[in-house]
């Protein structure tokens, strides 16, 4: 184990009390000059500590808020010259988008909490400009915040100003001092993770590449509650009579909220029986983007918590010594996993079946991408995908709050009999093919 101080994001929205929304953009654009100007600077060969001091007094934001911003600009610098022989480019000059303003808590901005759990924020925008208003967010984050407010062991850091999705963000980073966290390069074990709508799927794999256990955690009640809980916004919205939406938005945020938390912990259980564990996720920040399958479909993918439980079980994780990381998740649910194949296909998956088109693979669907997810991370740090053969049987469990937690598996007998390639079993125990139900309560309620 290594020393680490543990930091995490929180992400609220700003409800603008005192100043407007285009005073943050003056700022975030005054942002984006000051990034430009230090990286034409650079270009010309300016020694890094002249242009820091050059483009400080010569900035319309507080010395301290200017500085952190040319941090953040000379940091894509040096990256681009510890890797420009590689064929990396130069960072790119902004011209239409804007920057995030970089801020000390204290100085280019300060939180305040009062009664009742409301936060004030305070935003320098540019000098003598100053954003009020409250922080909107979720429970879980505005507790981490207070948290690190009232325990001496916590800090409030920097925080930046963003416009995403249409609204304008402040993303604040809260640290624990000193926290004992295993380095990710030293892990013995390197678990897969694949989120999906109804389900997470975890793949426990060893630097050689062999399988150690697998498991699908089920959770079909949170899609079904937020159907429901859809339905029941739709008809009040066709029948004008939307004074209760914003409860029944308040219902499902809460729903959802308690139902991520238990199964990230019930998640974060499960790996911690390994030696030394490392989680990698696939990383999602593009995929909101790279999803058009329709108007409804759409609109189920791009609302689901996938970042959310990813968050909550990474932070859970941070606290048992667990390192985390994210891999570019592109092919990973069509790839076969099997080394000797690879065969990459969207008609590989069909549903929570996947069967490889050229070598007849078989397997549940996400448990096998959860595989792929280790594969890609350990193709990315050695330069090689281990050799796979066959998987273990793959265990499911469900949890019991959807009201049918001791019914048959949803997926069926043939999921629940193993893994197959050419339609003969993966292990001589499973010939037999009979059923294993292996459904449980994931959570106690």
């Amino acid at each position: 184990m290594q020393s680490s101080k543990l930091t995490q994001t929180l992400s609220f929205g700003l409800d603008i009390h005192t100043g407007s929304d285009d005073d943050l953009l003056t700022g975030c654009l005054e942002a984006r000059r000051i990034r430009n100007e230090t990286n034409r600077l650079d270009r010309h060969g300016w020694d890094w500590s002249e242009i820091k001091s050059t483009v400080v007094d010569n900035a319309n934001h507080v010395k301290n808020t200017t500085q952190l911003i040319v941090d953040k600009a000379l940091g894509e610098l040096e990256t681009y010259h510890d890797n420009k022989d590689d064929g990396w480019g130069r960072p790119y000059p902004y011209i239409d988008e804007s920057y995030p303003m970089v801020m000390n808590h204290g100085e280019g901005y300060r939180l305040f909490l009062e009664d009742g759990g409301t936060v004030r924020f305070r935003i320098t925008a540019t000098k003598g400009t100053h954003v009020k208003g409250e922080l909107r967010g979720s429970p879980d984050h505005f507790d981490r915040l207070q948290t690190a407010f009232n325990d001496n062991e916590w800090r409030v850091g920097t925080a930046e100003v963003v416009h995403k999705h249409d609204e304008w963000r402040l993303h604040v980073t809260v640290t624990h001092k000193t926290h004992q966290l295993a380095s990710k390069y030293n892990a013995d074990t390197v678990v897969g993770v694949d989120v999906n709508e109804d389900c997470i799927a975890l793949a426990a794999m060893s630097r050689g590449g062999s399988v150690k256990d697998s498991v699908v955690f089920e959770y079909p009640s949170v899609k079904e509650q937020r159907h429901e809980f859809f339905t029941k916004r739709k008809r009040m919205q066709q029948a004008k009579q939307t004074a209760f939406e914003t409860v029944i938005q308040t219902e499902e945020r809460d729903y959802v909220h308690d139902c991520l938390h238990k199964v990230s912990r019930r998640v974060v259980d499960w790996v911690s029986q390994f030696s030394a564990p490392l989680i990698i996720f696939e990383d999602l920040k593009d995929m909101r983007d790279a999803i058009d399958y329709g108007t409804r479909m759409n609109r189920r993918l791009h609302s689901l918590p996938f970042a959310a439980l990813q968050e909550m079980v990474s932070y859970k994780a941070a606290w048992d010594g667990i390192p985390s990381d994210d891999v570019d998740p592109e092919y990973t649910s069509q790839r076969c996993p099997r080394t000797e194949c690879q065969h990459t296909d969207r008609a590989n998956r069909h549903k929570k079946r996947f069967t490889c088109q050229q070598c007849e693979f078989q397997d549940h669907a996400d448990r096998k991408a959860a595989v792929c997810v280790v594969q890609e991370w350990l193709n990315e740090q050695y330069g090689n995908v281990p050799s796979l053969e066959t998987l273990p049987r793959v265990k499911k469990v469900r949890r019991a709050a959807s009201g049918r937690g001791g019914a048959t598996d949803s997926h069926g007998h043939e999921l629940c009999s193993g893994v197959d390639r050419r339609g003969t079993s993966a292990q001589p125990e499973m010939e037999a093919r009979e059923e294993v139900k292996s459904v449980a309560s994931a959570v106690p309620e």
